[in-house]
């Protein structure tokens, strides 16, 4: 039988049982459509290196043998639909069955669900074989559950998969080292270089400028820096285990001004195209550690493989579980605008200025700087979580909606009250100077709650707590902050609400 495969762009796993062996009534499509550029205003590096590691990939399989047709964005033939391009294909070639590969969106998921209905041939709907869990493991799992905690299903993935297990027990009895990962960089810590690519995209580059996508952020296509295949991602991966794995659980919460990756494996845009399997990325964690346990302490390994088989896997099973209602999940009613700054960095806050302008050099920032900068700020200031879920799918360049939304409007704006985390992520200018070395040289003073040149964190901070106190207030985990604030003095309170009130009203200008 004659068919037609399509491979999306973050299906780019050269192991996938399709690829075992070449056959010639096989045939295989991948599309660059307008559609999948504008359905956000995406990071220039986000759509360049898609575009390229999707040539790539079927440059690849081509050399294989497998019969590959590959239409680009400004192809005179690009109808810019997936069910246009796909359609007209499948009635010129004059095809026989359609076959794809399981969405890791909602979106693509129905789209090509309410277009399989239409055909008048077989389809049918393969798992990507990426994923440590199938997309129902975790409704599955907690079915009967009031609570989803992370760590319950943390247990389950590590007993299920074998990782770091002795028996049915954790490796050195405890799950989870989480404490032993929150150190600040010594300033006389230097890590070294990360390392970056030097790949030639300018004919890319070029293609999307003629297209007039609209994108964000800055690049420099003659080098780009990101890997866009299978070697270059495995080159990626060696290059963490070999160089950062010894300090990456100590420093993983750590912020500098000084270095965009610090210890971090960057391996997320590998992962989430799926050039890199969650397996062999942990695998390749542990075999490092088990072969220099002298040099690298288990908190080191471990936190790194809560990150891929813990939180990674939580999150697509809730996004399953919980969509598409969770897509319009506002606990807070937030609906302030998200200020002009979010989009060049022009800040006088040096977390966000540095946080944000990395961002856009980079199309990334690390985990705390998502959580307890930009996401910590837009919490507290009360912004829409539509427009939080626009800007980090759109400036990182491993945002698919998949593991973003979760992360963004769950643990980080916990705009769907509660289901991924037990509270909400908010912190004062205290944590920040804690875990970075920001607030030093900040036009704003850490330590002034209230008066001229105040850090905007301390008062929005507290602004939060007492504008939600009837839906947080019976929280056990956040009690200690609301008997605090309940024992200020009436006068203080005051300053501190109306200090925030003008920092609320004035945005645009902090």
């Amino acid at each position: 039988m004659k068919t037609l495969r399509l491979i999306l762009g973050d299906q780019l796993n050269s192991n996938h049982s399709w690829f075992d062996n070449a056959e010639s009534n096989v045939y295989y499509i991948m599309m660059e459509v307008a559609t999948e550029t504008s359905y956000a205003t995406h990071h220039i590096q986000k759509v360049v290196g898609f575009f390229a590691s999707m040539r790539n990939f079927s440059a690849d399989l081509k050399k294989k043998g497998f019969n590959f047709e590959y239409i680009k964005l400004t192809d005179k033939t690009n109808l810019h639909s997936f069910e246009a391009n796909i359609s007209r294909i499948l009635e010129r070639d004059k095809f026989e069955s359609f076959e794809y590969q399981l969405p890791d969106e909602y979106r693509l998921d129905q789209l090509l669900i309410n277009f399989c209905l239409t055909l008048k041939i077989p389809s049918k709907a393969v798992d990507s074989e990426h994923f440590f869990s199938h997309r129902n493991e975790l409704g599955d799992f907690f079915d009967g559950k009031k609570t989803f905690l992370m760590e319950s299903f943390y247990h389950y993935m590590r007993k299920k998969h074998r990782v770091l297990m002795v028996g049915d027990a954790p490796v050195n009895g405890k799950w989870n080292f989480d404490k032993s990962n929150r150190k600040k960089l010594p300033k006389s810590t230097k890590p070294a270089p990360p390392l970056e690519f030097e790949n030639d995209t300018t004919s890319i580059l070029k293609e999307i400028q003629d297209a007039d996508c609209k994108t964000i952020g800055t690049i420099d296509a003659k080098r780009f820096l990101w890997p866009v295949n299978r070697r270059q991602s495995l080159e990626l991966l060696n290059h963490f285990v070999d160089e950062f794995l010894p300090h990456f659980g100590d420093f993983q919460d750590a912020m500098t001004p000084n270095d965009w990756s610090l210890y971090h494996s960057r391996v997320s845009f590998s992962l989430n195209t799926k050039m890199l399997s969650p397996l062999e990325v942990i695998n390749a964690a542990i075999a490092k550690w088990e072969g220099d346990k002298n040099s690298i302490s288990y908190n080191q390994v471990e936190g790194f493989v809560r990150q891929i088989i813990g939180w990674r896997e939580y999150m697509r099973g809730i996004y399953w579980l919980k969509m598409p209602d969770y897509s319009k999940l506002n606990y807070f009613e937030n609906t302030n605008k998200l200020p002009d700054w979010f989009w060049t960095g022009k800040t006088k806050m040096n977390c966000l200025k540095f946080s944000i302008n990395q961002s856009l050099d980079f199309a990334y920032a690390h985990h705390i700087q998502r959580l307890m900068v930009t996401g910590n700020f837009a919490l507290l200031a009360g912004i829409d979580p539509d427009e939080v879920d626009a800007w980090y799918l759109g400036i990182y360049i491993d945002a698919i909606e998949w593991v973003e939304i979760t992360n963004t409007r769950g643990m980080s704006q916990f705009a769907d009250g509660g289901i991924v985390g037990t509270k909400p992520y908010v912190s004062s200018a205290s944590y920040i100077d804690k875990m970075s070395h920001y607030c030093g040289s900040c036009y704003y003073d850490k330590s002034k709650k209230t008066g001229p040149k105040a850090c905007p964190f301390n008062s929005l901070y507290w602004n939060f707590y007492d504008k939600h106190e009837d839906k947080l207030g019976k929280n056990p985990r956040i009690g200690m902050m609301y008997n605090l604030w309940r024992k200020m003095k009436p006068d203080h309170k005051a300053e501190l609400l109306e200090q925030a009130q003008y920092y609320l009203e004035h945005l645009n200008d902090l």
